[in-house]
């Protein structure tokens, strides 16, 4: 079974050199790991959420989430400018998706999404490192 998008970071964040976070990234290869990267790092993607933390929300139990990020990262469209889909979404909609979003997934993969929309840049992770596993996927 794939790792959880913040497994791998964390496993990332441990590593001492680049050439093994490089190897980490691509072992552990998903649209919601890259998504989650681009999203958090690359300057071309605003998010149309209000920045800090969300309205209180019911994280789900780490042992039984109805869902995951691996399922759920398509829903990431919503709440991106400049998306189809986002931008014909009304802001208490979207938002509403957002914690609907948050409480159906791994708690520690939310608090990640929350840090994607605040542009907090992933433990242990650079520009050049994401550039090596994943050529392109950054665009600023």
């Amino acid at each position: 079974m794939p790792k959880l998008v913040y497994e791998v970071i964390d496993l990332v964040a441990k590593q001492k050199t680049k050439d093994d976070k490089i190897k980490i990234l691509k072992q552990n290869e998903s649209w919601a790991l890259k998504d989650y990267i681009r999203g958090s790092m690359d300057p071309t993607i605003q998010w149309l959420l209000p920045t800090g933390a969300p309205p209180p929300y019911q994280a789900s139990e780490e042992h039984n989430c109805p869902s995951n990020l691996l399922r759920e990262t398509t829903k990431l469209a919503y709440f991106a400018k400049g998306s189809p889909k986002g931008n014909n979404l009304n802001q208490i909609k979207r938002e509403s998706m957002f914690i609907g979003l948050l409480e159906s997934i791994n708690p520690n993969d939310a608090l990640l999404m929350i840090d994607m929309i605040n542009k907090v840049k992933p433990k242990g992770l650079t520009k050049a490192i994401v550039d090596e596993a994943f050529p392109g996927l950054l665009r600023g």
